[in-house]
Order: structure tokens, then sequence, then C-alpha cells
């Protein structure tokens, strides 16, 4: 996929304000923290056109990045942060269920995951609502290079085990200091846009 612009375009907060020319959509779903405006950064080659954050639960809106003026990047709210109180959390969820269950134009979602931790009843539950809607998923695994090589099968059959991933769900390893899995991202984005 080569990129030719990728760009900015609206925080949303209410289905009111998403974009309507009917562009598809391919939203990234993850904990705070786990690394979504770093895999969207790495796949756009751009440092910082998603604002990464040492801060978790920064992202409080649903943040759109038009990317060759083809389709949709959608940066959901990270899930799972404690500092927050429980009725933005709540709020959070409604809204982002409602965009997964009821957005016609989104054609998949890359759900991802922090390699290096056991996924949290959250990153399951949040699985488990993809699953529900039908929505293609890719499961990444991030943050790749922090552990020892040797770790990584372990890591990984922790996720599927706990996540309860089926044998025909994809997962790829990836590592935005290395670009590993790169590849397999991107040819996963394509095939996804195509059946849009």
């Amino acid at each position: 996929m080569i990129i030719k612009s990728a760009e900015f375009i609206i925080s949303a907060v209410s289905a009111k304000q998403y974009p309507e020319e009917g562009l598809p959509e391919i939203a990234l779903a993850g904990r705070s923290n786990v690394g979504k405006s770093s895999l969207i950064n790495k796949i756009i080659n751009r440092k910082n056109l998603a604002r990464t954050s040492s801060q978790p639960g920064k992202t409080q809106t649903l943040n759109y990045y038009k990317i060759n003026e083809e389709f949709y990047f959608v940066d959901l709210p990270g899930y799972g942060f404690a500092k927050v109180s429980k009725e933005l959390r709540n709020k959070w969820a409604e809204f982002i269920e409602d965009y997964l269950s009821k957005r016609e134009v989104l054609q998949g979602v890359i759900h991802i995951i922090d390699v290096r931790h056991p996924p949290t009843g959250e990153d399951c539950m949040m699985y488990d609502w993809l699953t529900h809607f039908k929505l293609p998923t890719l499961v990444v695994a991030t943050k790749a290079d922090k552990i020892s090589r040797g770790q990584w099968q372990k890591h990984i059959k922790e996720i599927k085990v706990k996540m309860k991933l089926p044998a025909s769900q994809q997962l790829v390893l990836f590592s935005k200091e290395t670009g590993q899995g790169l590849p397999e991202i991107t040819k996963w984005i394509e095939d996804v846009k195509k059946d849009a």
C-alpha cells in the first residue's frame, strides 16, 4: 500500500459528526496506551499525524484520518483506563458500541493487544463484541520488540487461549521499531477495502 496522502479530519463524539461521503472505514480498537496511534503512524509512514500520548485515556473521541482520499482510519477511545470517571467510561462504551453496530461504511476493525501482558477482561469483551457484530477483525499484538523472540510464541498462545480466538482468526505480531508485521497488516487493510 503506497501512502500518497494522510490527514486528520475530525474528532467526532456523535454520529452527526461522522464524515458523510461514504468512504470505507477501518477502526482501531484497544486498551489505552496499547499503541493505536503508533500503529497508524507506522502504516502511513509519518512521525506524528496520530498523536501519541504518554497519558493514557487521552483519546476521548473517534478520531478520523483520511488516507489517500480512499478510506478512513478511525481511532476509537482506548478502553480500560481507570483514571477516568465511571460515567465517562460508560459514555465511551455506549458510543463505541453504537459506532461498531450501526456504522454502515465500517469495513473492519484492527483490534490491538499488548503482547507483553495477558489480555484483560475488556480485551476479551471487545473481541466478543466484534464477533457478535460479525465485523472482519485483525488482531494485532504490539510491542513485539519489548520481549525476547524466544518468548513470542508463549505470549501469542496466551492471547489466543484467553480471548478464545478461533483457528481462522488472523493474529499479527507487530513492532513499530522494526516494522515487523507491517506487510501483513497493510495486506489485510487492502483486502478489507476491496470488499467495500
